[in-house]
């Protein structure tokens, strides 16, 4: 008989990756799995800024519009490294003081590291009116390719590396604003350090080479793995189909 294990071992290499099947980071009934975190208290045992009903997690519900309200954010409980994440999102009525004038603001932060607050060092995909796929480095440090005229993200553009530990917030806007009335999707595929941004189905913005602050050697190391928190920053707010997919690296 002749050895088949050539032939065999080449068929396998052509069928497609296995993929774990996604799984949801919501369970549509109760904040399991979930921490809270509220200004700079930190992690907080009781909280009336996220409740869940109907299948939703919703942010601010009880509120008195145009009252002073805290920041907020529930973070996960387990850390991830590849992944693809998607939900949806749909803003509220409500605002609140102290961003009662400004947009309806709200994000993704994943790759969490250090002391979970309001703004732990952390990458961000920013949810704000106008501005969804904005990507915020928050004591942190990470380089996207930027359009050399309008300076906003370009698959084609130069590459820029923004970020350092203070000041702790550095930012590059998204190509364009794909935000609709409603509810919108977006999808946050993270490859350890590298990650891109969908708002929609479209591309909007991506950090390579991200890096976090090791004090013990003194220098920039790879950021790989984290927590993933969702923001309350001061606008009523709905999530729904929090979900995951796990990605091999």
């Amino acid at each position: 008989m002749k050895n088949l294990f050539p032939l065999t071992a080449l068929c396998l290499a052509l069928l497609p990756a296995v993929r774990a099947e996604p799984r949801s980071l919501f369970n549509g009934q109760d904040l399991s799995g979930w921490k809270v975190a509220v200004g700079d208290q930190g992690l907080v045992d009781r909280q009336d800024i996220f409740t869940v009903h109907d299948g939703l997690i919703h942010v601010y519900p009880t509120q008195e519009h145009g009252s002073k309200q805290p920041y907020a954010g529930i973070v996960t409980e387990q850390e991830f490294s590849h992944y693809r994440l998607s939900l949806e999102y749909k803003w509220g009525d409500d605002k609140f003081h102290p961003r009662f004038d400004m947009v309806r603001d709200a994000g993704i932060m994943f790759h969490v590291h250090g002391p979970v607050t309001m703004w732990p060092n952390s990458v961000e995909c920013q949810i704000q009116e106008g501005d969804t796929g904005d990507l915020w480095i928050v004591g942190s440090q990470a380089s996207s390719p930027v359009q050399d005229v309008i300076r906003n993200y370009s698959p084609r553009g130069n590459l820029e590396t923004r970020g350092s530990l203070q000041p702790r917030f550095a930012r590059f806007h998204r190509a364009y604003s794909w935000e609709t009335p409603g509810w919108n999707t977006v999808v946050v595929e993270v490859r350890g350090d590298q990650a891109r941004f969908f708002v929609n189905g479209q591309l909007v913005n991506e950090a390579r080479d991200m890096k976090r602050w090791d004090e013990a050697q003194k220098q920039w190391v790879a950021l790989d793995r984290g927590p993933i928190l969702l923001q309350a920053e001061g606008a009523e707010l709905f999530y729904r189909n929090v979900r995951i997919e796990e990605l091999k690296p």
